[in-house]
């Protein structure tokens, strides 16, 4: 079968035909690609073409897909167990390689995806304040946890209103939504709910809606406010973690989180999640304290062992320097050549870029975003899908580089962008 194929069978069995939203394709048009296998920057579709992939499914795959010394991992553990429901010794080593790493998480907890790390950790900063409500901001996203899944509402600043059909108004009216980049807002909120935020949350480098990097004195004065109002601060680095530098965008800070999530690159491909901080806040999960959180399948070996030999190669080979250097050699190319098809600006950060219609000053929230953005981005992506090249299928999702993204295929994505740029022009 081909992927129009699959799709219409896929329909008739799952909702959307998908198991995530944005794989459906909708924010683009058309139908999605069904892929079977991947190595290194390639994906290979269900009748064997070839795409260099910068979706990487979604940021786990820093290292590229079946990176040959994880994939030796992984071969060694099918040999040796696939799920404990025990305590075992893959989690405690790759919690001491983080904790080692990264001095403001002093003890960490392992699950199984980033949703359900955010969950565990707002329940566990509800439970050491006392208090109930949440802050975040407009632009970040924590997963699909009920409390965080709302949008700024009308009338008094700081309401917000449920983002998706079954969440309650009760579980809405907890989190209080802002805008980013607007200390001033934060201010206000906590003169007027101060006493009832348990804490704040933020994604320190905004990636899930477009990338918006926020300015450090911003960033740390909402961490200022936050605690001298008695409120945590959470660190939301489920992208952001390990891929911007070995200890994640809250070294660039000189204001440390309480608790940070993280996911993605720390399961080495596999399914996981983990959230860590300050030792006394990390002893009230059970069964040292009174709030509880368990999982099934928690520390389970493939992306223990997958997600210890990633770290430890990205370490032991530098591999974020090199990743910087060709993701801001790609983007400022890119940029270049997707000016022949209108005004666009390139804005990336250590491994992760986005593409985004030109504005005189970068862009840092939701609002500031140019207007026909996601009609632009779905021409461009269908171009470059037509030359062999996957983007993530949403003008709103950043790109990623990984370490098998070579200068051959670099360049080979270059001539094919500046094609697909003129097939956009004749449109």
């Amino acid at each position: 079968m081909n992927s129009a194929e699959y799709f219409e069978k896929s329909k008739k069995l799952s909702p959307g035909g998908v198991q995530s939203p944005v794989r459906s394709f909708k924010s683009v048009g058309g139908t999605p690609v069904y892929f079977k296998s991947a190595k290194g920057p390639f994906l290979y579709d269900v009748e064997g073409k070839e795409y260099v992939d910068f979706c990487m499914s979604f940021g786990p795959m820093i290292l590229g897909h079946r990176d040959p010394d994880v994939e030796a991992v992984v071969n060694e553990t099918v040999k040796t167990a696939w799920s404990f429901g025990t305590a075992e010794p893959y989690s405690l080593e790759l919690a001491e390689f983080m904790v080692t790493e990264i001095p403001w998480v002093e003890k960490v907890r392992f699950v199984s995806s980033g949703t359900e790390a955010v969950m565990s950790a707002l329940r566990l900063a509800r439970a050491f304040t006392g208090r109930d409500k949440v802050l975040k901001f407009d632009g970040c996203y924590h997963g699909h946890v009920d409390s965080l899944l709302v949008k700024a509402g009308s009338g008094l600043a700081g309401t917000s209103s449920s983002d998706s059909a079954g969440i309650g108004e009760v579980q809405a009216s907890q989190t209080l939504v802002l805008p980013l980049d607007d200390e001033n807002a934060v201010k206000e909120v906590f003169a007027a709910h101060g006493k009832d935020i348990a804490c704040l949350i933020v994604e320190p480098l905004p990636a899930n809606y477009g990338l918006l990097p926020q300015r450090k004195e911003y960033i740390e004065k909402i961490a200022d406010m936050a605690r001298a109002n008695g409120s945590l601060v959470i660190f939301d680095e489920v992208i952001s973690g390990f891929r911007v530098g070995m200890q994640g965008m809250a070294a660039k800070f000189d204001k440390k989180p309480d608790l940070v999530t993280y996911g993605k690159i720390i399961g080495g491909g596999f399914p996981v999640g983990a959230y860590g901080g300050r030792k006394d806040l990390m002893e009230m999960i059970a069964p040292e304290g009174p709030v509880y959180q368990a999982g099934t399948l928690s520390g389970n070996p493939f992306g223990m062992r997958a997600g210890l030999a990633t770290l430890q190669k990205l370490k032991r080979d530098n591999v974020h320097a090199r990743l910087e250097k060709n993701t801001a050699r790609f983007a400022e190319e890119m940029k270049g050549i997707l000016n022949g098809s209108g005004r666009w600006s390139a804005v990336y950060q250590e491994s992760l870029f986005w593409f985004h219609g030109e504005t005189a000053e970068p862009v840092r929230r939701v609002d500031k975003i140019p207007a026909g953005h996601a009609e632009a981005y779905a021409k461009l992506f269908h171009a470059l899908l037509n030359e062999g090249v996957y983007l993530a299928p949403s003008g709103y999702e950043v790109g990623f580089f990984s370490n098998a993204h070579d200068e051959k295929t670099i360049e080979r994505v270059l001539e094919a962008a500046s094609r697909a740029v003129k097939a956009v022009a004749k449109q």
